[in-house]
């Protein structure tokens, strides 16, 4: 289920929702920020409109990034929904047609933590999966897609089946070696896959419960013989990589690729060990952090800030 040639790079920088650190994600800014700060890869989580468009937002679920709540034409789009078990209030983007989620203005997510990206609030459009390949086609530099396709079970069981939807879209991706898509649930992988998608398939795995198409808990999946799995690589959160740093060995050992997420340096998000002195926004000993997650042999981070990540790995790579 993998590419046939490999990545060309070490360590992927991956730019997680783009510059997300620096500007609101998924936004036409933070994609050409992070190419611009040095990203390898950039990656978008994919959800599904109305009418089968994929647009870019973290979930489906969209008054925490969008001002859709401002809009009073759409007051009545506000309900409750059950989605892979967990309930959620508010605005989803499957209730919308393109046309109508065109017209919403993207948000900073994180707006306590991260004050300085509410400044940027209001000022950009929604981006759909199509106009992220064209900025990484211009992005002047061979750059790498890595996808990740949201709650694929869930949008089948309403009639927007994202195999097809992404398998369509990601046809227009000129480079199968710089092509990476990852998910919390196999499933939409292999349909992929049968679909003719030539690209790295990396299984996501949350640091409990099991995935929305399998009763198995990650725990034991990531236990077992990884081949069973039958992807191209794992993804895991750096609480478990540094619970289990031998994971990654095990995912070489395999003939699988290992990526962890999400590496940030701000106080909030940091482990306690480093942590320093102020606020939740405020930075911490981001460098130690960065710096052990790289020593298990990764071979991607995720991060909010390229920059950051760009200089942690091209120091290691120095001192090698």
């Amino acid at each position: 289920m993998a590419a046939s040639t490999p990545l060309d790079t070490p360590v992927l920088v991956i730019g997680h929702r783009g510059a997300s650190g620096y500007r609101p994600e998924h936004t036409r800014a933070a994609y050409e920020l992070a190419i611009a700060l040095g990203a390898d890869a950039i990656e978008p989580d994919i959800v599904a409109t109305k009418d089968g468009e994929l647009v870019l937002r973290h979930e489906n679920e969209i008054s925490g990034t969008t001002d859709v709540a401002a809009h009073p034409e759409f007051a009545d789009r506000r309900t409750t929904k059950v989605v892979d078990g967990e309930r959620h209030t508010g605005w989803f983007t499957e209730d919308f047609t393109w046309a109508e989620l065109s017209t919403l203005r993207a948000c900073e997510r994180l707006p306590r933590l991260r004050q300085h990206g509410t400044t940027f609030d209001g000022l950009e459009p929604i981006l759909r999966l199509r106009d992220l390949i064209a900025i990484l086609e211009a992005a002047g530099r061979p750059m790498t897609l890595v996808a990740e396709v949201k709650h694929p079970t869930y949008f089948a069981s309403i009639g927007l089946p994202l195999d097809e939807l992404v398998a369509a879209e990601l046809r227009r991706w000129p480079d199968p070696t710089r092509l990476v898509v990852e998910c919390f649930e196999r499933g939409i992988m292999h349909g992929l896959r049968d679909r003719g998608v030539d690209a790295r398939y990396v299984y996501l795995a949350e640091d409990a419960g099991h995935a929305a198409d399998s009763e198995v808990a990650y725990d034991d999946e990531l236990a077992g013989d990884l081949r069973a799995l039958e992807v191209g690589g794992i993804s895991v959160g750096k609480a478990r990589l540094f619970r289990g740093p031998e994971l990654v060995a095990r995912a070489h050992a395999a003939g699988l690729l290992a990526f962890t997420w999400t590496l940030r340096p701000e106080n909030g998000f940091l482990a306690a060990a480093h942590r320093g002195g102020g606020a939740k926004g405020d930075w911490g000993d981001w460098r130690s952090e960065f710096e052990a997650a790289l020593a298990t042999g990764v071979d991607g981070v995720f991060v909010d800030h390229p920059d950051l990540g760009r200089l942690a790995v091209d120091s290691r790579a120095a001192r090698s």
